[in-house]
């Protein structure tokens, strides 16, 4: 019998799901409570694949188990055979129905703020039996791991304008340049003529040092000689840097998009404040290339495509 009739005989469907909840849990006693199966299930169905295979697919440690070097070969297509499966379901109720699916997007704060709802509202609106289920990012490299593992279909927010690896691709969406903000009550709402020295005794909210915008923001103000700053805050959260605008004493900067897509709701002022150079990296869509891409994800991409449209003018 041939090797690859053979393997298709012998490796099953759902021992690699339990090889894969070993490798994500750790140990197979958690992987058995999480499957709901006994221990003894678990590690039989490893040993059964081991045996089949010729190599040892998981180290025993202290700690519990870890994939070995062919584990985590066979855990990357396992989660890939598991994904097309999944994708092959999904476009099967699709072509049944075009107006259901589901879409896993993982997105970074400015965009969940603004560009993003704008996305899904016009989406929804025409395909509202989609459902969404959005992630906020942690940092690009988590996103793009868990874009390999195909945990989402999709990362969208700023990129770099070449694809980190070669098995990801990029779609340039927008520029996405930072403006000086405060709120309408602010005093400097009313002036017509600022420099960036100007607000330097300011109380400022501004992003973490580790983001893009947040580095580009220190380099400006090394630049102009205001390293010591009153940052009075330092964080992420737009919510938060919008609730603290809304008092009228803090100075911050935040990207266009969110002015434009997620702050209707508020009182702001955009001030004359002119920053010597712009981020560098874009707002796009990262996806994987060797992965189809589904057509609730290619009306979604579609659907970006033109609520960005306005940004690019």
């Amino acid at each position: 019998m041939p090797w690859d009739q053979r393997m298709r005989r012998r490796l099953k469907l759902r021992d690699l799901d339990t090889f894969i909840a070993v490798a994500r849990w750790g140990s197979m006693a958690s992987a058995a409570s999480h499957l709901a199966v006994s221990q003894p299930a678990v590690s039989n169905a490893i040993a059964g694949m081991e045996h089949t295979l010729g190599m040892r697919l998981l180290d025993r440690t202290a700690q519990g188990v870890e994939p070995t070097i062919y584990g985590r070969a066979l855990l990357k297509w396992a989660n890939a055979a598991f994904d097309d499966i999944r994708q092959g379901v999904s476009e099967i109720e699709y072509l049944a129905d075009p107006t259901r699916g589901e879409l896993r997007i993982e997105a970074n704060e400015p965009i969940i703020a603004g560009f993003l709802p704008a996305v899904l509202d016009r989406l929804s609106r025409d395909h509202p039996g989609i459902t969404f289920d959005v992630t906020q990012a942690l940092g690009a490299t988590r996103g793009y791991r868990e874009l390999r593992e195909r945990n989402v279909d999709l990362l969208l927010g700023r990129v770099m304008t070449s694809p980190p690896t070669d098995d990801l691709q990029t779609e340039i969406l927008f520029e996405d340049p930072v403006v000086v903000v405060v709120g309408g009550d602010s005093p400097w709402a009313r002036r017509r003529k600022i420099k960036l020295s100007d607000l330097a005794g300011e109380p400022w909210i501004l992003p973490r040092r580790e983001t893009i915008v947040g580095s580009h923001m220190l380099e400006i103000f090394r630049a102009n000689g205001l390293e010591h700053l009153r940052n009075a805050v330092v964080c992420n959260s737009i919510p938060m840097r919008n609730a603290m605008l809304a008092t009228g004493r803090f100075v911050t900067v935040l990207p266009r998009s969110v002015l434009q897509f997620g702050m209707h709701s508020m009182s702001y002022k955009v001030l004359p404040v002119a920053l010597p150079r712009q981020p560098t990296a874009p707002v796009g869509l990262i996806t994987l290339k060797n992965r189809t891409i589904t057509p609730v994800a290619q009306l979604f991409i579609d659907c970006a495509r033109e609520v960005a449209k306005p940004l690019n003018r």
